[in-house]
């Protein structure tokens, strides 16, 4: 059993005695930066902002789903902390009746209204 040759050293370069800086890379091109014809802009974007404020705020939501052929869900909920859900045509339809009966009741509405009145 003999031990495998060494390889040549001749093709190996020279270590370097200390630390050394790496070479800094050349900034490339910014990608997505206006060219100057973002800053002209279109006179319709200029114009003031067509949504006012009207101090409203939406209180209770009713989300129903329906596709053909499946079963019908809904959900009713309010920010008062009212959360109901139903499943099924009639306990669909009855969820709908509910909920537009909660938002004449919901203290969160009346209170807004009384508010509004005074």
């Amino acid at each position: 059993m003999s031990t495998p040759g060494r390889p040549s050293l001749k093709s190996l370069p020279v270590t370097p005695t200390g630390p050394r800086a790496a070479a800094q890379a050349a900034p490339g091109p910014a990608v997505g930066e206006p060219t100057g014809a973002a800053r002209k802009g279109v006179p319709s974007a200029l114009r003031p902002d067509p949504h006012q404020a009207n101090d409203r705020c939406p209180v209770a939501w009713l989300h129903i789903s329906a596709p053909r052929g499946a079963v019908p869900t809904a959900t009713s909920t309010c920010r008062c902390g009212r959360d109901r859900s139903a499943v099924g045509n009639r306990k669909v339809l009855a969820l709908i009746d509910d909920h537009t009966a909660h938002r004449d009741a919901c203290p969160l509405r009346t209170n807004q209204e009384g508010r509004q009145a005074a």
